[in-house]
């Protein structure tokens, strides 16, 4: 009796084995040939109600493979009835379990894909995050969610060996190299608005940032370094990039001599909390204007209050009431939350 047990238990293993490296062709096959089969087979039978037409036949080998079996068709001919329990049910049983459990398996499978990181992404006008500082780049997507409220979707980008912390929000790419052509499509660079590279060394945020530029030049690229030498440095070769230098030090001195600083400027900087600086284009339809005319509007329809305006590559924080605003100036101003649109 064990031995016999034991035979079975291996020719199930063996049975088993076998219909998980059928490929999902193969399965294909198995089904049309089952479909034709069991048409012909049935006709013969004179079994002419359940294949009167293509979606009755379907329809009667879906509920009956799947077990529901509400029993509005059924064979009404000896031979018919012999057809149906030797052939219809127990093979369309089989291939309907193969079929549902490879669907599954395939699901389950890009699912974890996208968790490990390890599929290319399907998205464009993103924001790329290079990097990972784990609990800052948490805080980091956590302003950008609620800064962007599903405008563009966000992807994270890291060599260390985890899983996406955040998946149901972003999506997430692993690679071993920021420079790599196969992780640049994976991420698809090309197609990104904004790149924000921050990692805990400069020479790795360096090499990615110009790796982007090269792939991106129109994308608004955002490095972060701890040091000023190589911030210049890449402003030299890419003039667009935008260079976020470490201002702890500076932070510490301003707060030593202006107390409360420290709490003003990450008040400024948080979006979920309180007044926040936010940027705004004044269109190029409209007219020329002063900083005056653009002071109360804000002020008086939207509550918000101008801080600053950058206009030819220059930014001028405070400016006079009578400096000119030209279409296509940046205007930064402070506000509860942002002003989506602005009626000139």
């Amino acid at each position: 009796m064990e031995v016999n047990l034991s035979k079975w238990y291996t020719f199930k293993r063996w049975i088993s084995s076998r219909f998980q490296r059928i490929s999902g062709k193969h399965i294909s096959i198995f089904i049309l040939v089952y479909i034709a089969l069991g048409y012909l087979l049935l006709y013969a039978a004179n079994e002419t109600h359940l294949i009167a037409t293509p979606e009755d036949y379907l329809y009667y080998l879906l509920v009956t493979a799947s077990t529901v079996g509400y029993g509005d068709l059924s064979p009404e001919t000896s031979i018919g009835k012999w057809i149906v329990a030797f052939l219809i049910i127990p093979v369309g049983l089989s291939l309907f379990a193969v079929a549902i459990g490879r669907v599954a398996g395939v699901s389950i499978n890009y699912w974890r894909r996208g968790l490990l990181g390890i599929r290319s992404v399907n998205v464009k006008n993103h924001i790329l995050i290079l990097g990972w500082n784990e609990n800052r780049t948490i805080h980091l997507i956590e302003m950008l969610l609620h800064e962007e409220k599903n405008r563009r979707p966000i992807v994270l980008c890291v060599r260390a060996e985890m899983e996406n912390p955040l998946p149901k929000d972003i999506d997430f790419v692993r690679t071993k190299n920021f420079t790599d052509n196969i992780f640049a499509s994976r991420a698809n660079i090309e197609e990104a608005s904004c790149i924000i590279i921050d990692n805990t060394e400069d020479d790795i945020t360096f090499s990615a940032a110009l790796f982007c530029a090269s792939r991106n030049p129109n994308a608004h690229i955002l490095a972060y370094f701890h040091d000023d030498v190589l911030s210049n440095l890449l402003q030299t070769h890419c003039p667009n990039a935008e260079c976020i230098p470490s201002l702890s030090n500076e932070m510490l001195a301003k707060s030593a001599v202006d107390p409360g600083s420290s709490v003003l400027h990450h008040e400024l900087m948080n979006s979920k909390k309180g007044m926040t600086q936010y940027a705004v284009t004044y269109p190029i339809s409209a007219e020329k204007t002063t900083i005056e005319g653009i002071f109360y509007l804000m002020k008086n329809r939207y509550e918000a209050t101008l801080i600053g305006i950058k206009n030819a590559g220059m930014i001028t924080l405070n400016p006079p009431l009578t400096k000119e605003v030209h279409p296509g100036d940046l205007l930064f101003y402070i506000a509860d939350e942002r002003v989506d649109v602005f009626q000139w």
